[in-house]
């Protein structure tokens, strides 16, 4: 008896207690929903945040998102045609480097996230003028640039043209060549430059070529057989047109052979400089010395002062050539190469005299520079 009132009393605690939990559920549930329904009608409903809770830096970014812009542009060459790969470079105020982007095959380019504000667009391509834009971006805009025409680079090239030495010397010879006394004498073998370049050969024979076969030369020749003629000088050539071309031959002859011999073949073989080289400075003295002392005194292609073999002994060998077409009655051997060697040392000296003074004021072409020390050493 006693157990089974245990045993009822136990079933009836356990059923209590199964009570006792569902009613405290329901309450908590009834209260839970009220707070829902509260919050809903206040903090929901005016969309704030629940207490405890922060949505500040969500709201910063979506209006950071909201104003932000784009630049869409397009690169073409002077034709027209698309350029596809071009470099496009945007660069803003503050920031420490720029953004690339490259063109599409249509020559597209684009750039999203932009913040507005001013910007700079450069636009590079090998082999093309690079081309620059600046705009403003404003908050939220798409902003399209005007079509970037990319023209072919100007190549600029220098050529820095330098003469040797031997076509300046060439370059001078011609500018010789030009020079007359009175417009009519020549007057090759002067030098005026300052800073002459040494002669080659073959500017040494084209002087003597020149000098020899000018109308001048031939015309003088003539004069020099002519007052022969008169005077019956060499008078084994006769009278007569004979003996006047035997004395115009005879003249020309050592004209030819001074002018070759003195001019062009021992200036090489002795490597000297057959040109006279106007001083223009120092007391009158000291230049009437230096025009008589270049008929024994010359300037060697290396610049130095040396013996003026070659007017020296061309002379001397002209003289002596003579003897071969001289008359016999005028043939004097030793003598007469002496006699006309030193002859025409002594025309030599007088015509460097009338060069040094008289030469620039009759040549319309020349304006002579002074040249301190012409032979690198005062005679």
């Amino acid at each position: 008896m006693a157990s089974n009132s245990k045993d009822q009393f136990s079933r009836n605690s356990s059923r209590s207690l199964q009570h006792l939990s569902l009613l405290l559920l329901l309450v908590n549930s009834a209260a839970f929903a009220q707070d829902v329904g509260f919050a809903r009608g206040s903090d929901f409903a005016q969309n704030k945040p629940l207490a405890g809770f922060s949505t500040s830096p969500t709201e910063q970014e979506q209006s950071a998102l909201e104003g932000l812009g784009s630049i869409v542009g397009k690169v073409v060459d002077q034709s027209g045609v698309s350029i596809e790969g071009v470099v496009v470079t945007l660069t803003r105020e503050g920031e420490p480097t720029g953004h690339d982007a490259l063109t599409n095959g249509d020559g597209l380019f684009s750039f999203t996230s932009v913040r507005p504000g001013p910007f700079h667009l450069t636009v590079k391509h090998p082999g093309l003028t690079p081309l620059e834009f600046s705009g403003t971006l404003e908050p939220g805009q798409a902003f399209v640039p005007p079509l970037m025409m990319l023209k072919v680079a100007t190549v600029v090239t220098e050529v820095h043209v330098e003469l040797t030495a031997e076509e300046l010397a060439t370059v001078q010879i011609k500018e010789q060549e030009k020079q007359r006394l009175f417009g009519i004498v020549p007057n090759f073998y002067a030098v005026y430059d300052p800073q002459p370049m040494p002669l080659r050969p073959k500017h040494k024979f084209e002087l003597a070529w020149k000098s020899s076969t000018d109308p001048f030369t031939i015309f003088a020749v003539g004069a020099v057989a002519g007052f022969g003629q008169a005077s019956d000088q060499w008078s084994g050539y006769g009278q007569g047109a004979a003996g006047y071309a035997k004395r115009f031959g005879a003249a020309y002859g050592d004209a030819a052979i001074g002018t070759y011999l003195g001019g062009a073949v021992l200036p090489i073989l002795f490597k000297q400089d057959p040109r006279y080289f106007y001083k223009g400075t120092g007391s009158k003295p000291s230049r009437v010395l230096h025009a008589v002392m270049s008929s024994v005194v010359t300037r060697g292609d290396n610049g130095r002062t040396q013996i003026n073999y070659s007017n020296i002994i061309g002379n001397m060998a002209a003289g002596g050539i003579s003897n071969l077409y001289y008359p016999s009655s005028d043939r004097h051997g030793a003598r007469t190469a002496l006699y006309t060697g030193l002859f025409r040392l002594g025309e030599t000296a007088v015509a460097a005299i009338f060069q040094e003074f008289l030469a620039p004021k009759s040549n319309p072409r020349t304006r002579p520079a002074a040249q301190e020390r012409p032979f690198g050493s005062e005679f």
